[in-house]
């Protein structure tokens, strides 16, 4: 059996669809043989700069179609994508270079200011400036690039063999360099289609998810597997989102919940023809019940999945389908769940004695499966201590059900501890979520003399909403145990701080309690 290769399938895709349209940016479109043969000169052009087998090649840019361009020309190479996370720092770029020792490093228009920076100590290390404006000097230009290479059209290596390193947000000291192979990224994706019962034909995908983000850059792959159009946007606008949804007839999109949130309370959102959207993914972090409840009764023709995992295992492990998104069924209490483990996935619920927790009772989850990574780059003890007999140690608390249905209650780090009971935070936001003068919300443990921890609330209203603190509380009381209620509420309009990824960052919200 021949080995996966990741470059494989834009090859595919120019054979049987050649004069489909396969991508579209800004108003530059291609067909699949048009960004097949772009793949391959651009192969060639980074062979020419001295990429080989196993070297990084460092990204530094917004999604376009030549970031697409550039991984599926590294993958040919059977060289090593290293995606940067644009809301870095620049010491945080730095560290990731100087970690991933890169052969050539990419950049656009955006960062094109910081060639300097990053060349910085590495006169050796070629620039590669994919933007459309004018290059700096010290820079290769894209056109340039393609224009004087000699094409692959070779496939390089694949199966076991490194294809991206992935650095994980640094909460807490430097970033992290998962290293992701071929087959694990391929099986991770496919095993989060398995059961769509709806025929692939004429699907247009959107991507808004940053490519440094592992589900940003899978998108790019699933278009390529089904050979259909993906459609970039550079960043996150709600706004642009809903427009192309509507001009476009976009038919798949996916975000992250918070992201989700912010696009169905956008002014557009009320009056726009969402009719074409079918398939509407969410993941990263738990929905909270009320704003999934929200998009179900404005998007009834859409089939709403839900898939958990983490950079470790090159995505998806849980999934949480179309089946299971009925909030008046039977079966309702699964939107509150992850799931159930996907084809290539295992999941268990550790104690801290390190044995398997019986359903019900909550631990740490741990996973295994084929797309669970190689290790953290350079960082072997580290890898030692979260992959450990096969297992991935996630860092969430969940539990499983009778069913196999995994509950995700919380991040461990994100979970309070007040008077001894343990809160999870994820729990009381889904039931603050529920009131209809809530537009988005965020639970934090804050210092209390008498818990320890209290458990605070903090509440961006919806316009015109009336609701004291005191109503939010009683609220959350009718639902959940008292002691997961909040004990205190802050109400804010200011949209909550949120990651590359669109994550609530609790540690920003948490810092001026704990400071």
């Amino acid at each position: 059996m021949s080995q996966i290769r990741l470059a494989q399938f834009v090859s595919r895709a120019a054979r049987m669809f050649p004069d489909r349209q396969a991508i579209r940016f800004e108003g530059r479109a291609q067909t699949w043989r048009e960004l097949n043969r772009a793949t391959e000169e651009l192969a060639g052009g980074f062979r020419r700069l001295g990429v080989a087998a196993g070297d990084r090649v460092a990204i530094l840019a917004l999604n376009s179609d030549r970031y697409v361009e550039c991984l599926y020309a590294i993958w040919r190479l059977s060289a090593v994508a290293v995606p940067l996370n644009t809301r870095w720092s620049k010491d945080e770029i730095d560290y990731a270079l100087n970690d991933s020792g890169p052969r050539v490093i990419v950049v656009d228009d955006v960062f094109g200011a910081l060639i300097a920076d990053v060349r910085a100590g590495r006169d050796d290390v070629p620039v590669v400036h994919i933007g459309d404006g004018d290059p700096a000097l010290s820079a290769i230009s894209y056109r340039a690039l393609r224009r004087d290479a000699v094409p692959v059209s070779a496939l390089g290596g694949g199966g076991e063999d490194i294809a991206g390193i992935f650095y994980t947000g640094g909460t807490t000291g430097h970033p992290k360099g998962v290293m992701l192979c071929h087959t694990g990224l391929v099986c991770s994706l496919l095993a989060a289609q398995l059961g769509d019962e709806e025929p692939a034909a004429d699907i247009a995908i959107l991507c808004v998810l940053p490519m440094f983000h592992l589900a940003g850059a899978q998108l790019a792959v699933a278009s390529a597997i089904i050979g259909r159009q993906l459609i970039m946007q550079p960043t996150f606008d709600p706004g642009a989102i809903i427009d192309c949804v509507v001009q476009d007839r976009i038919d798949t999109l996916s975000l992250v919940p918070a992201m989700w949130g912010m696009l169905i309370a956008h002014p557009k959102a009320e009056g726009a023809d969402l009719s074409s959207l079918r398939n509407a993914l969410y993941g990263a972090s738990p929905m909270p019940e009320g704003t999934l409840r929200r998009l179900i009764a404005r998007l009834p023709q859409a089939r709403f999945a839900q898939g958990y995992g983490q950079t470790e295992t090159s995505g998806v492990c849980t999934l949480l389908g179309p089946n299971d998104h009925d909030p008046d069924g039977p079966h309702a209490a699964r939107l509150k769940s992850a799931g159930q483990p996907t084809l290539f996935a295992e999941v268990r619920i550790v104690g801290e004695d390190g044995q398997d927790q019986p359903p019900g009772t909550v631990g740490e989850i741990a996973i295994r499966s084929s797309g669970n990574m190689i290790g953290y780059w350079n960082r072997p003890d580290e890898t030692a201590a979260t992959l450990r007999d096969g297992w991935i140690m996630s860092g969430d608390a969940g539990f499983l059900d009778a069913d196999g249905y995994l509950f995700i209650v919380d991040r461990t780090k994100d979970m309070i501890i007040s008077g001894g009971e343990n809160v999870y935070s994820a729990e009381t936001e889904s039931a603050l979520s529920l009131h209809p003068d809530v537009l988005e919300c965020a639970v934090i443990g804050i210092p209390d003399e008498k818990w320890g921890e209290r458990v605070h609330a903090i509440v961006r209203p919806n316009p015109g909403a009336q609701s004291t603190a005191d109503e939010l509380i009683a609220h959350c009381k009718a639902k959940i145990a008292g002691f997961k209620c909040p004990q205190s509420v802050e109400f804010r309009e200011a949209p909550f701080p949120i990651s590359a990824t669109g994550k609530v960052l609790k540690r920003d919200l948490r810092a001026p309690y704990w400071a």
